[in-house]
């Protein structure tokens, strides 16, 4: 049986045991990151915050991703990462149960940030350690694409979900109590299942033969000798790689846009519209749907044509054309499409994103590297709500506002452009065979 026939027969096992683990775990910790802005709007009153403690308790937690990134993507590299990932999940799933008995404002601030402590190095690990292990150059872009159309499943479950939570009551805990503890115990008690479901290497399970394990192992160590080949990165020469500090400033703009979009959407349309908060909850669903639709699409194609750059910077150039239009535009309906093509523009290219950093490096240079990436994107977690906040009260309108995002978005796309075309994985071999001369990228699509 030749390594395409191989490869083909376990694809859907690799999904199946690698990518929906990850899959379920990223559900989770974007549902974490939700809940604090809908628990806010009963807890804030019970614990008497103003909108100044609130806003920065909720951007602590982006802090101790920074501060954790690195070293935590660094230890599940060299250590174990499925037990890296089970520990994150326990960890941050009990410190979210515990924000429910908080009673003060320096609580709340100790526990946000460590929640971002517990959680950071989720997403590095997945895409720099786990799924290369398990996914060649050709198939990465389709898998961390459906493995992150997980944001906007938790979108699409998170509104109701809370919305429900919020309006109940049990053995005298209030609504946004329970939201914290039932979010966290669930994700305290995946932590405790995931070290079973996932292996830290092919060779590690039973669900793929020993050809199987053969083909996975050989491809993952060619594209790592290929990548050394072009140029062997320690992980201090991957920090300061002026590619890689690149890759910083433009995650770090993209998700200023990103995080400014998401945390002040609801808001704003809501001041255009005058629609209720059930309405604007449930409409919310139809720009998360067509986002996740063309997260899917986009990593496909990518997937299918090799091709990187135009596939990020394409949709940071839609998403910066919503959100400039969307700063002038009063018309409830209107105001709603541009929702769309913003939230389409900000989403789609984050799964082609990630296989960037891994196209030319790789091992610990890579999970430091993405780590690093992601931690300064980060920081504009923080940024891009700040700064809407701010022009708001400085201008008395979002306008302003909403076009330093777009331009933040637009500069993001132009970057990307910048970035160099040819890689040193886009012409090797991606499936190895038995007795004949294997395929490369551009043979084999």
């Amino acid at each position: 049986m030749n390594g395409t026939g191989i490869l083909n027969s376990s694809l859907a096992r690799k999904y199946m045991n690698i990518i929906l683990p990850l899959f379920i775990g990223s559900v989770l910790a974007y549902l974490d990151r939700l809940n604090i802005a809908y628990a806010a709007l009963t807890m804030n009153e019970d614990l008497g915050f103003t909108a100044k403690v609130f806003g920065m308790g909720a951007g602590i937690l982006f802090w101790g991703y920074v501060l954790f990134e690195v070293p935590g993507t660094l230890i599940a590299h060299k250590w174990s990462p499925r037990k890296w990932i089970a520990r994150i999940m326990i960890t941050w799933g009990l410190s979210c149960a515990l924000m429910a008995f908080i009673q003060n404002e320096m609580q709340f601030y100790i526990l946000r940030f460590l929640i971002g402590a517990a959680e950071a190095s989720f997403y590095p690990v997945c895409y720099a350690v786990i799924i290369p292990r398990w996914f060649n150059v050709k198939e990465r872009a389709t898998a961390i694409s459906i493995m992150l159309t997980s944001l906007l499943v938790s979108n699409i479950i998170g509104s109701p979900l809370a919305g429900m939570l919020l309006d109940l009551s049990w053995m005298g805990l209030k609504g946004w109590q329970m939201l914290f503890l039932i979010e966290g115990g669930i994700a305290f008690i995946f932590g405790l299942i995931i070290p079973f479901w996932l292996a830290d290497w092919p060779k590690d399970v039973r669900w793929l033969s020993e050809d199987e394990k053969k083909v996975l192992a050989e491809q993952y160590e060619r594209e790592d000798q290929i990548k050394s080949s072009a140029k062997n990165y320690t992980v201090w020469e991957a920090l300061r790689d002026k590619e890689v500090l690149k890759l910083c400033l433009i995650y770090f703009m993209w998700i200023t846009g990103f995080w400014g979009f998401g945390f002040w959407m609801p808001t704003i349309l809501k001041s255009v519209s005058g629609w209720s908060n059930a309405s604007i909850g449930w409409l919310i669903v139809i720009p998360m749907t067509l986002a996740l639709i063309g997260f899917i699409v986009n990593g496909i194609s990518s997937s299918r044509t090799g091709e990187k750059r135009w596939h990020v910077a394409l949709p940071m150039f839609i998403g910066a054309i919503g959100m400039g239009l969307g700063s002038v535009v009063t018309h409830p309906i209107l105001s709603f499409v541009l929702v769309c093509i913003t939230a389409i523009g900000v989403y789609v290219g984050m799964g082609v994103w990630w296989t960037y950093p891994t196209s030319f490096l790789s091992g610990a240079a890579a999970a430091g590297a993405v780590s690093l990436i992601n931690s300064v994107g980060n920081l504009g977690g923080w940024t891009g709500p700040y700064l809407v906040g701010f022009l708001k009260d400085l201008t008395g309108t979002f306008t302003w506002a909403y076009l330093y995002l777009a331009f933040s978005l637009a500069a993001a796309g132009l970057l990307i452009l910048t970035l160099r075309k040819k890689l040193p994985t886009d012409h090797m071999a991606v499936l190895p065979t038995y007795g004949s001369k294997p395929k490369t990228g551009t043979d084999q699509l």
